[in-house]
């Protein structure tokens, strides 16, 4: 009879019923609210990145625009665009009254009277020699003449209709492009020397800009055509603009020791300004993968590096990482974590103060 009570004490003894709720002794767990606070992330393996940061400036592309030169000199009776203007292609930007164009008022005279006056002698010529009273020669000659004096005269027209003469002695300015004014260097009644050799207007399409960026010394082993870039400039400084390195200027300037880029950008909205300031951030990969964790799950104290590994609500662990390089929102690790682990990459700090405290 004992032998039969100590089984069956044995039995209730040993009802899994009985087992207890393994979160009652748990020391720490997330709460429903402080869960759906978190944003959790997992340990992957990614190419390294690096990132450079380059000073530039934002310039026109030289294949898109004009240098505009008088080629004659005077005084500017009409300034009609100014610095920043939107010009189109053929509109006048400024007149110059010059003694040089009526020079070419005088030649084109003469050379309508030289017309004329060969029309009419052949005329002549025709009418005697139909009579046979002048030579075959003499016809000829005539006719050579003629065709002389309309040559001559057809010269000084396509010299007045391509250089945009008029019979007031005036010349005009006109803008070659559509585009916009970047540069302007005349004024209303400022004279002209004959020769001038400067420019006075420069007109250019800025629907797509250039950034000229320098690389230092010890950077250019990473710098390649064809990368990613993203500039950034004071003005729209929440603005993100992608281009591509299209260019590298492969000589050093000696002063600064910095080799040059060129980035193509594209400027629908005209946004971007000749002379603007820009920062230039370009991409390069090494050679190389490792895992990597958003950047925001690191968590810097005393030192050294930490990320919070979630398993789940009861089991949250601290974890010291060594950080190979940090590029942006991205962290590679050399030790700490393995691919698959998840880690806590928001609102990580309080869980690791109550865990460490």
């Amino acid at each position: 009879m004992p032998l039969v009570w100590l089984v069956v004490l044995l039995a209730v003894g040993c009802d899994p019923k009985k087992t207890e709720d393994p979160a009652e002794n748990k020391a720490f767990a997330l709460s429903d609210t402080m869960l759906k606070s978190i944003k959790l992330d997992t340990v992957t393996v990614r190419p390294v990145n690096g990132t450079l940061n380059l000073n530039g400036k934002i310039v026109a592309d030289e294949n898109r625009l004009v240098e505009i030169f008088p080629i004659v000199g005077g005084n500017v009776v009409e300034v009609d665009a100014e610095l920043g203007d939107y010009v189109k292609k053929n509109q006048t930007l400024a007149t110059i009254k010059s003694g040089e164009v009526a020079e070419y008022d005088r030649q084109l005279i003469e050379a309508q009277s030289d017309v004329l006056v060969a029309q009419k002698n052949l005329s002549v010529k025709q009418d005697l020699y139909d009579s046979k009273l002048s030579s075959d020669r003499e016809l000829v000659a005539a006719q050579k003449e003629l065709e002389k004096a309309e040559a001559s005269l057809r010269r000084i027209t396509e010299t007045f209709s391509i250089y945009n003469f008029n019979k007031k002695s005036e010349y005009s300015l006109k803008a070659p492009i559509n585009g916009f004014v970047i540069y302007k260097n005349l004024t209303r009644d400022m004279t002209l020397p004959a020769g001038h050799t400067e420019s006075v207007f420069t007109v250019a399409e800025l629907d797509e800009v250039w950034a000229i960026a320098d690389v230092y010394e010890s950077d250019i082993s990473r710098i390649r055509e064809g990368m990613d870039v993203c500039v950034t400039t004071l003005s729209y400084p929440g603005d993100l603009i992608r281009g591509k390195i299209d260019k590298i200027f492969s000589v050093l300037d000696p002063e600064t020791k910095t080799m040059k880029v060129r980035i193509r950008i594209p400027n629908p909205l005209f946004k971007l300004k000749p002379q603007m300031l820009a920062t230039i951030k370009a991409t390069y990969h090494e050679d190389k993968s490792l895992t990597a964790v958003p950047s925001s799950a690191i968590i810097f104290d005393n030192s050294r590096q930490f990320v919070m590994i979630f398993k789940d609500r009861f089991n949250i662990d601290t974890r010291e990482v060594e950080v190979y390089k940090t590029a942006d929102d991205i962290t590679w690790i050399t030790q700490g974590v393995k691919p698959g682990e998840v880690v806590i990459s928001h609102n990580q700090l309080f869980i690791y103060d109550a865990l460490n405290d």
